[in-house]
């Protein structure tokens, strides 16, 4: 087949490699002028760095350079990607610096594609038999509606969000950053190196995870596992999840108690009025954040404050100088206010009419293994199984996809397979608490999607490889004969 592939982030490189090495002519199209989507130099912010631990975020047949640290940041990643390209041969099928305007699904089937150059020129367009989203979950920015903005401006204010944010301005700023994920505790670091104040605002308090809990357990070693993920329940619990679950919930709860206590004491949550509301548990449903070095300690030392349980109401101008009112009446003074606010997934590129049908009532996309969409022909999605190892999640997609579009794949029909993502969607909105990135987020089941993925093209790697998986950090070289396997099924010939 042709297939076109939208965006060169982490599922868009890996998906074009295994379907370019399962025979298929594949071009790959991203906006912006190196690989990388969140990891692209265009988009990283201040003291963007992964939340899994180098060795657990990697393809499964290329580790990340041992001489990284730990936590690589976003420059080494996108270096690493950027090797990745070189090392997988897929340097041809890429158009970098390409904006796809439009897909449109043809009548006979397959796509029209529309792009052009960003840096100018003119449309062109191309025929495909098959179409690849790999645009990423965190593909549009979240900015809240905040009234004031223009008498803000107009005072000198700067407003940005945070994947916009390159460390422009902070020098001697009074600074202002909205939320309390991963992103916003990055960016509130970066900044408060620099900046005359650095206030945080947090709508709500959300449970970090240390990465080296007591100082000395590095925290890859207790969730980055598969006893780390059956701590939390699954939709069908299987083997000694079914004890945890069952006649060792105690077991289970205090497991997760005592890493909660743990936190509580090392990052001085009380102390310092960090404390979030219910019960360490709860960090699942808020993606298990982890912490950002140097955050607790700014709060402590007071080059950090942190606001909680308030919002931006308004942005002002006051005495002649840009400030930010706050939900309490709080008026702070505000030259730069980074919205590390979260994303929103934007399929704007295709005809509403398509968007409708990818789309259940409530704004979820309704994709079979997070990949084949329910009620849309010749459309699949890549990466759209955000998880604590997206590299290998998404590796195991495209092995998945490469033999849905060789007919390997036996797929239920259609009305099976939206009921069974109806039933996916409802358990992961009580599982998660709604905090699911519509449908696109598995965190913390990414090694059940993994095992679902391979299960459905008779490729899981054996019995002991996931035993050993644990207790000990997921190693992705565990899967590195996957696409090989699947690869001679291919290549084979059935008299």
């Amino acid at each position: 087949m042709r297939i076109a592939v939208v965006g060169a982030g982490v599922a868009g490189l890996v998906t074009a490699k295994v379907l370019h090495q399962a025979g298929h002519e594949v071009v790959v199209h991203d906006r912006t002028a190196d690989v990388g989507g969140v990891w692209s130099a265009e988009r990283r912010y201040p003291g963007l760095c992964t939340q899994s631990a180098r060795d657990t975020y990697a393809f499964s047949d290329f580790p990340m350079p041992s001489e990284y640290p730990e936590w690589p940041d976003g420059a080494q990643v996108q270096a690493y990607l950027a090797g990745y390209v070189e090392h997988a041969g897929i340097a041809p099928l890429l158009r970098l610096g390409t904006e796809v305007v439009h897909a449109a699904a043809r009548p006979d089937g397959g796509w029209t594609v529309r792009t052009r150059p960003r840096a100018g020129g003119a449309e062109t367009a191309a025929e495909y038999d098959h179409l690849v989203v790999a645009n990423g979950v965190f593909s549009e920015p979240l900015v809240p509606d905040l009234p004031g903005v223009e008498d803000f401006t107009a005072a000198g204010g700067v407003l940005t969000t945070a994947g916009a944010y390159h460390g422009e301005g902070a020098a001697g700023a009074r600074a202002v950053v909205v939320g309390y994920g991963k992103s916003a505790c990055d960016v509130a670091v970066a900044i408060s190196e620099l900046a005359a104040s650095t206030d945080v605002i947090a709508r709500q308090l959300l449970w970090k995870m240390p990465r080296l809990v007591g100082g000395r357990l590095n925290f890859k070693h207790l969730l980055l596992t598969r006893m780390g993920e059956a701590l939390f329940r699954y939709i069908r619990l299987q083997g000694f999840e079914k004890f945890l679950h069952g006649p060792g919930d105690r077991l289970r709860r205090g497991l997760l108690a005592g890493v909660g206590a743990v936190a509580t004491r090392q990052l001085k949550l009380r102390e310092l009025d960090l404390l979030p509301r219910g019960q360490f548990s709860d960090i699942v449903k808020n993606a298990i954040g982890l912490t950002t070095e140097g955050f607790f300690e700014g709060v402590e030392a007071g080059t950090i404050r942190v606001h909680r349980d308030r919002t931006v109401t308004r942005l002002l101008e006051k005495d002649g100088a840009p400030h930010a009112e706050l939900s309490d009446g709080t008026v702070l003074p505000a030259d730069l206010v980074v919205c590390a606010t979260g994303y929103r997934q934007s399929v704007a590129f295709l005809d509403e009419e398509v968007r409708a049908r990818l789309l259940d009532e409530r704004g979820n996309y309704l994709l079979y293994r997070q990949i084949e969409p329910v009620a849309v022909d010749d459309l699949s999605f890549a990466g759209y199984n955000s998880s604590f190892f997206s590299p290998l999640n998404a590796e195991m997609a495209a092995v998945w996809l490469a033999a849905r579009l060789a007919g390997r794949v036996a797929l239920p029909g259609s009305e099976a397979m939206r009921a069974q993502v109806d039933e996916q969607l409802a358990f992961m909105d009580v599982a998660v608490n709604h905090h699911h990135c519509h449908g696109t987020k598995i965190i913390p089941f990414s090694l059940h999607n993994v095992d679902e993925v391979l299960g459905d093209v008779g490729l899981q790697i054996p019995a002991r490889a996931r035993a050993a998986q644990w207790l000990n950090p997921v190693d992705p070289a565990a899967y590195r004969d996957v696409t090989p396997r699947l690869l001679a099924q291919l290549s084979s010939v059935t008299p």
